[in-house]
């Protein structure tokens, strides 16, 4: 039996995993899905002073609440900021680090380091502007290429993310990074262009100081459906998960 630990990215919950949490228990493993202070169902404890290390906090709160050792620690888009920063901390614990369509941090660097500069602009403006200073979510159509009721349904659970986690930087050490196993899955249909420079790394034998390739080990598997591939092909993307654990 496999542990999975489940961390969604800006704007959700554990929500987002409603059909993975399902189909990895009927194939025998635990797995339990983390909601980061003030998303989801705890976007009512939303307020200014949240920033990247409550959200890294709350992942490793995560790990002990649920005594997991020998995770596989499965982290989608923004909380690819705090998979890398749990396997610097805790890279004990991690069995298998699973980044899905998610930011790569350089050390020293912010979620927002290497966004467009009218995307970082636009967001810090929305957060000046909320009183929480939160920024809005983007349509699931027009950004992650959900459509029908897919597209409803994360529409109607998306809450504004907290803006200090967007430009906090995160210093951590590559090598004790890479020592982790790593799949990356790579949502091309369509491509989020926010995740490009992550793509890139990925393809940078110097990305990490050369780590990156190194350590132990990392696979990068393509999937031809949009950012959120749990909900778009929930199927598909469950199948990878489980190829993890095998």
């Amino acid at each position: 039996m496999a542990h999975y630990l489940l961390v969604h990215g800006a704007w959700g919950g554990a929500w987002y995993w409603r059909d993975t949490l399902s189909q990895l228990t009927r194939a025998g493993h635990r797995a339990h899905a983390v909601t980061l202070t003030g998303c989801g169902e705890r976007a009512h404890l939303l307020t200014p002073a949240i920033d990247l290390e409550t959200h890294i906090a709350d992942v490793l709160g995560a790990l002990d609440a649920e005594e997991m050792q020998g995770c596989i620690l499965v982290v989608h888009s923004y909380a690819g900021m705090l998979g890398t920063a749990v396997a610097d901390r805790r890279p004990g614990q991690i069995a298998h680090l699973v980044y899905v369509d998610a930011v790569l941090p350089a050390p020293g660097e912010s979620w927002s380091s290497g966004q467009p500069a009218e995307t970082r602009a636009a967001r810090i403006a929305s957060a000046e502007r909320d009183p929480q200073y939160a920024f809005a979510a983007p349509d699931p159509t027009a950004a992650f290429g959900l459509t029908g009721p897919a597209a409803d349904w994360v529409r109607r659970r998306q809450t504004p993310h907290p803006g200090h986690t967007y430009t906090q930087p995160l210093d951590f050490d590559p090598k004790r990074v890479a020592a982790v196993p790593r799949t990356f899955i790579s949502c091309t249909a369509p491509r989020l262009p926010t995740i490009d420079v992550a793509r890139a790394r990925m393809a940078d034998p110097a990305f990490w100081g050369g780590a990156w390739n190194g350590g132990g080990g990392v696979r990068v598997v393509e999937m031809a459906t949009g950012h959120d591939p749990m909900v778009s092909e929930p199927e598909a993307f469950n199948r990878l998960l489980l190829d993890v654990a095998a």
